[in-house]
């Protein structure tokens, strides 16, 4: 069988796998029941969904022909190291600083990491990212994330 697109075909496969691992792993928790799911029940339907996408992906890439066989470019290291590094700096400062600065920090760095930066467009998804965090995650939730920093209280 003929490869038809390389990049969906690499991204799929690259999808297929991620996400059977994920399921995979997620065997290793209890999945409860329907009505109360146990902490494998929602990692484990996720990785099948990314896994059932990548196959879809990959049935695209060996059946639709592309003009010139979409092959693959060299790697985005600068995005990568930048996207890889604002996680981690997220990670890092967050016990710290608290989610209401972490959070906009690792948008603004990670928006870096584009083509095209604009510190209104930045801004404006830290504020909503970090609104829709709080609501989700602390009031929803009422999980105990360090919202302001450390000598703030």
């Amino acid at each position: 069988m003929k490869i038809k697109s390389q990049r969906d075909f690499w991204s799929g496969l690259m999808f297929v796998v991620v996400g059977l691992g994920f399921a995979w792993g997620a065997t290793n928790y209890s999945f409860g029941q329907s009505a109360r799911p146990g902490p494998g029940y929602f990692p484990f339907g996720l990785g099948l969904l990314l896994a059932v996408l990548g196959a879809l992906v990959l049935f695209k890439a060996l059946t639709i022909e592309t003009a010139d066989g979409e092959p693959i470019g060299k790697a985005a290291w600068r995005p990568l190291l930048i996207i890889v590094g604002s996680v981690a700096l997220f990670g890092a400062l967050l016990p710290h600083l608290g989610m209401f600065i972490t959070l906009p920090v690792l948008v603004v760095t990670s928006a870096l990491a584009g083509d095209e930066f604009h510190w209104g467009e930045a801004l404006a998804n830290a504020a909503i990212l970090t609104v829709g965090s709080w609501a989700v995650f602390i009031y929803g939730l009422n999980l105990t994330i360090p919202l302001l920093p450390w000598f703030m209280g």
